[in-house]
């Protein structure tokens, strides 16, 4: 998943950035409102996390303006700010959560799985399709009980499409996601080809991969079982 990271502290970003690469995520940082502006028009992401105390701009102003920009992005604050008319303020205006500072790391990866798990409708971090069970959580794909041995980027492509089951994905949206980067036509998105074609057939060789459909002209979905 992607991620803007929006904190003028500089050393604190680059701990967070770190931490959430460590956990498979990709993470754009911007330390100013107006540079974080230009991130936002330019690229759509999962979570952002914004700090309220901006040198150029208020936070909660900022996340008016982010909304409208990336308006199907969990937003959670952080902020050193601790009035609850703030905390108050900010869920208002749409943020998901709000995480006061100091705080450690696992809480707030901690707290953006749960907002995933709200978002996409998920008892817990375990989504069975056909055969198997993915544990997206842990980074587990099984077959009863076989664990599959995916790559990072295979088992980050197929978690993405299991979050948005029985949504077609365009190759553009799988790169910007999972990839961190846009493709600029179908001669780019080969590779993206590729990881599907290695996704197949390393489950193939278990059960049958129907669900996993190809959408011609746009991407690939996974189809909804009853």
């Amino acid at each position: 998943m992607k991620v803007l990271l929006v904190e003028d502290e500089k050393t604190l970003a680059f701990e967070i950035e770190l931490f959430l690469k460590k956990s498979f995520y990709l993470c754009d940082m911007a330390h100013t409102a107006q540079s974080s502006l230009q991130y936002l028009s330019a690229n759509q992401y999962d979570f952002i996390l914004l700090d309220l105390g901006l040198p150029d701009m208020d936070g909660l102003k900022l996340l008016l303006e982010a909304k409208k920009l990336n308006p199907e992005a969990a937003y959670i604050i952080l902020t050193a700010r601790g009035k609850t008319e703030d905390r108050i303020a900010g869920l208002d205006l749409g943020a998901d959560d709000y995480l006061p500072k100091p705080f450690s790391l696992p809480e707030l990866h901690s707290r953006m799985q749960a907002i995933a798990r709200r978002k996409y409708r998920l008892n817990n971090s375990e989504v069975s399709i056909g055969e198997f069970v993915v544990d997206i959580q842990k980074r587990i794909i099984r077959h009863h009980e076989t664990e599959i041995e995916l790559s990072r980027k295979e088992f980050d492509l197929l978690s993405y499409l299991l979050l948005h089951k029985n949504r077609p994905l365009t190759r553009m949206q799988l790169s910007e996601h999972i990839w961190g980067n846009f493709i600029e036509d179908d001669n780019e998105s080969n590779y993206i080809d590729v990881h599907v074609k290695n996704v197949r057939k390393k489950l193939g060789a278990f059960a049958s991969t129907e669900w996993l459909e190809t959408i011609r002209g746009v991407g690939y979905k996974i189809r909804k079982q009853a």
